[in-house]
């Protein structure tokens, strides 16, 4: 039989009223207290009960979680993260993958209303009117996370794309490249496509050199095919390039597989650089060279942002952009 409340309080020589302010984090105890109740739950293996204790707090101890690919490399990155920072604060996660779909994203904020989850975490998709009205409905707090919105005030955790692109093409400048070209993302993503393209034409006209169209090859996302089309493309508009900053690590990996099937050597007959700092990229041949989000950290800020708000230990979250590297590997070469 499954151990109950009663039981650790009569473990613990404590009332099952002490047990209850215990398990959901309210004030009337002391430490030793704590520490006694705490000890009872672990020898009997109890388990609380979540919709009881919801009943309690108004809580599920529960947060939702929306990606638009859950399966790629970034968004897994993330979600560690998040996850980390969730079981940290006694939560539970709900992923969806919202695939990138307005319908999808509406039927799971939908399902995560019914759910009744204590907050959300979204990441990487533009802030859309629809998504903002359910957030208003649902009244618990939303972080984003990889995303920012400039209509709708939401707390966010991100990096600031345009700096991370305009540091890779300098990094390139410096390395004594002039003929650069960038395979980058959507003109319609406001989020991460159109700041990376800007910061690259940024690096570019600091430097003295002009930029013309048909230096930048454009994808729909960001992802490994994108990049091994995008490569023949470019070279063929834009012969004399030496070197190419690719949006994301998946670009940039597709397009040293486009480079070998080409038989043009990395980095002797071009070089590459890459955006994200993904696990792959260091497991490519060969390890490439690319800016560093921390990842794994900014789902863990989104994660202790949200579960703060949920605790009402912060009254307001400020969004916080944190700091990217350039990791240096072996897919840049210095020019003479």
């Amino acid at each position: 039989m499954n151990p109950t409340i009663k039981d650790v309080a009569k473990k613990a020589n404590v009332s099952i009223a002490t047990v209850s302010r215990i398990l959901n984090g309210l004030p009337g105890y002391s430490e030793d207290t704590k520490k006694k109740v705490t000890a009872a739950i672990a020898d009997l293996g109890y388990q609380p009960n979540a919709v009881a204790r919801g009943l309690i707090n108004r809580r599920t101890q529960t947060i939702g979680v929306l990606f638009p690919n859950v399966s790629g490399m970034l968004s897994s990155e993330v979600l560690e993260g998040v996850e980390r920072a969730a079981h940290e604060a006694g939560f539970s996660v709900i992923v969806c993958n919202t695939a990138s779909s307005g319908s999808r994203t509406l039927k799971y904020l939908r399902l995560l209303q019914e759910k009744r989850v204590d907050g959300v975490i979204f990441a990487s998709e533009d802030i859309k009117d629809e998504y903002a009205e359910i957030f208003k409905e649902m009244n618990v707090p939303v972080v984003l996370v990889s995303t920012a919105s400039q209509k709708h005030n939401l707390p966010f955790v991100r990096v600031n794309d345009f700096e991370g692109a305009y540091r890779a093409t300098e990094y390139l400048i410096h390395r004594g490249h002039r003929q650069i070209g960038m395979i980058g993302g959507s003109n319609y993503d406001p989020i991460a496509g159109v700041p990376r393209m800007e910061g690259f034409k940024a690096a570019l006209t600091k430097h003295s050199l002009p930029f013309i169209d048909k230096m930048l090859v454009t994808n729909e996302g960001y992802r490994f095919n994108d990049g091994q089309q995008s490569l023949p493309k470019l070279l063929h508009q834009f012969p004399e390039m030496t070197a190419v900053f690719a949006a994301s690590d998946e670009l940039a990996i597709g397009a040293m597989s486009a480079a070998h099937q080409l038989r043009i050597s990395v980095p002797d007959q071009l070089s590459i650089i890459g955006y994200d700092n993904l696990k792959i990229s260091e497991m490519c041949y060969p390890p490439l060279t690319t800016v560093s989000q921390p990842l794994v950290k900014m789902g863990e800020k989104a994660g202790e942002m949200l579960t703060a708000l949920i605790k009402e230990k912060e009254l307001e979250a400020k969004s916080m952009y944190l700091p990217f590297t350039i990791v240096e590997r072996q897919t840049v070469k210095r020019m003479k």
